[in-house]
């Protein structure tokens, strides 16, 4: 009886945590510069996307838009005075499908890779891309499954939000990229 009283406690307590814990929400304060970064083209490939089972089907148009739509709305808040171009390229993912609350509760995730070039200097900035696996943010379905609790378009959004945070979290780590030319 205690174990279980344990059990449930801490279940309450992690989804608790998980509703506060959502990173992708953007703030209305200005944005810190990132360097001299200023989004040029935002380019999103989907041509060759696998779809991992289980999985909702997502047809390569939603994703193409889903993230170019979130790139942009990240990426574009900086204003900085070089123009540089963002390449992305969805491979592969796995929108959660129903499962079984507190048993099964698949989640979801998308991996991308990503490529910065430089407008000016005509070029990579990174010469290998840089590949990114991204899960749902956590939210207080964590244990239920937003393969129950989401639309497939409100899953997809929410991976595609997750792309651009972490895209701007490596531009951060490699903000000497965007140092002001002389």
């Amino acid at each position: 009886m205690i174990r279980t009283t344990r059990r449930l406690l801490a279940i309450v307590a992690l989804a608790a945590l998980a509703a506060c814990s959502s990173q992708t929400s953007m703030s209305e304060k200005p944005v810190d510069p990132l360097g001299e970064f200023k989004l040029a083209h935002n380019i999103v490939v989907v041509k060759n996307v696998q779809k991992v089972q289980p999985s909702k089907d997502i047809p390569p148009q939603v994703w193409d838009d889903a993230v170019t739509e979130a790139i942009q709305a990240r990426m574009g808040r900086y204003d900085g005075s070089q123009l540089y171009h963002l390449g992305v390229q969805v491979l592969g993912y796995s929108v959660a499908v129903p499962g079984v609350p507190l048993v099964l509760a698949p989640k979801s995730v998308v991996v991308v890779e990503a490529t910065v070039w430089d407008d000016a200097k005509g070029g990579k900035i990174n010469a290998e891309p840089r590949q990114f696996t991204v899960f749902e943010s956590a939210s207080p379905d964590l244990f239920i499954g937003s393969g129950l609790t989401k639309t497939k378009d409100e899953q997809v959004a929410n991976l595609a939000a997750n792309v651009a945070l972490q895209i701007e979290n490596w531009l951060r780590e490699n903000e000497a990229w965007f140092a002001a030319r002389e």
